[in-house]
């Protein structure tokens, strides 16, 4: 049978596709990193999106655990990285900002707005502070008349010393003209259980992580610290709503590239990302499972807060005296 033009171009097309189809199986995978344990909210929101943006990149993407330090294991394996566009790192704003504020350029081996390219912010979640039934509290205004007949347990607990949950609950104290002391866990495991047992009376912490128990009424969420109500937590009110002249913002997570990583490749991952975090299955999972609002922002815009957080945390930290463990 004689083999035609439209017969040539038909068995072009499909070999153009077989060669394309190759290319994309033997090509360098894309590589996200994560200073943290599989299992935690950061890994658990890059793994989600890995799996969608894999498909609008038609690229297999790695999640790659770097553990340990507060995510400065993860920084500093990003700045060794070739800047070629396939490594990344996802990562909880404690890293580019308290990490940055703490920690000398020594122990940190890296320069978060030198080192690094923004990509996009993925999601932001509330700090909120939560008491415990033994305080009787409903409402921000019955905390403070409380906390300050009560001198000797005038304390909060967060999950760490050093993070977003500790300073804002400093500036909650100053807010209210109270010396608030800070009682450091082990992460919100152990400090949820103290809450709810009544060793400690208060607990500033991210609204997920005590959202089952508000809503079973064993705890009390009285005000979150972002200066807007939260998606997650539309019935509490800020604590500007309820007369109390205090924004430390939203905690946040978002993504970053080695500096001059090629530009187009930023681009396409940047609309990767924008596209999977609008998947109405991400969405759901992020929501109703992980208790984290879908929160894309653009480059521009994640870089601009991250460097007002900078400014806004550094006097305060420096005004505290706190220094690290190294």
């Amino acid at each position: 049978m004689p083999i035609t033009p439209l017969f040539r171009s038909a068995l072009a097309c499909l070999a153009l596709g077989a060669s394309l189809t190759a290319a994309a199986q033997t090509s360098p995978p894309m590589k996200i990193l994560v200073g943290f344990p599989p299992g935690g909210s950061t890994d658990t929101v890059a793994r989600l999106l890995a799996e969608k943006m894999s498909v609008v990149l038609k690229q297999t993407i790695i999640v790659e655990n770097k553990a340990g330090a507060g995510g400065r294991l993860a920084a500093q394996a990003l700045k060794a990285s070739p800047a070629d566009g396939l490594t990344y790192m996802i990562a909880p704003n404690a890293t580019p900002v308290f990490q940055t504020l703490l920690y000398p350029p020594e122990v940190l081996k890296y320069d978060m707005l030198k080192d690094f390219t923004p990509v996009g912010m993925v999601v932001s979640y509330p700090l909120a502070l939560a008491v415990g039934q033994q305080t009787g509290v409903k409402t921000a205004k019955e905390y403070v008349a409380w906390v300050k007949g009560n001198a000797k347990d005038s304390s909060f607990g967060s999950a760490g010393a050093g993070g977003h949950t500790h300073f804002s609950g400093i500036q909650l104290g100053k807010a209210i003209g109270v010396d608030l002391q800070v009682i450091p866990y082990r992460g919100n495991g152990p400090l949820v259980t103290d809450l709810l047992g009544g060793q400690v009376p208060a607990g500033v912490m991210t609204a997920g992580d005590i959202l089952t128990h508000q809503k079973s009424g064993k705890v009390r969420v009285v005000g979150v610290f972002g200066a807007q109500r939260s998606p997650l937590l539309p019935d509490v009110p800020t604590f500007k709503e309820q007369g109390i002249n205090i924004d430390t913002g939203d905690a946040w997570t978002g993504m970053w590239a080695p500096a001059n990583a090629p530009r187009d490749k930023l681009a396409q991952v940047q609309n990767a990302l924008k596209y999977a975090l609008a998947l109405p299955e991400v969405r759901e999972t992020l929501i109703h499972k992980a208790t984290l609002n879908p929160d894309f922002r653009p480059a521009e815009e994640m870089d601009r807060l991250q460097r007002k957080e900078l400014a806004y945390w550094g006097p305060v930290i420096k005004a505290t005296g706190f220094t690290p463990e190294q």
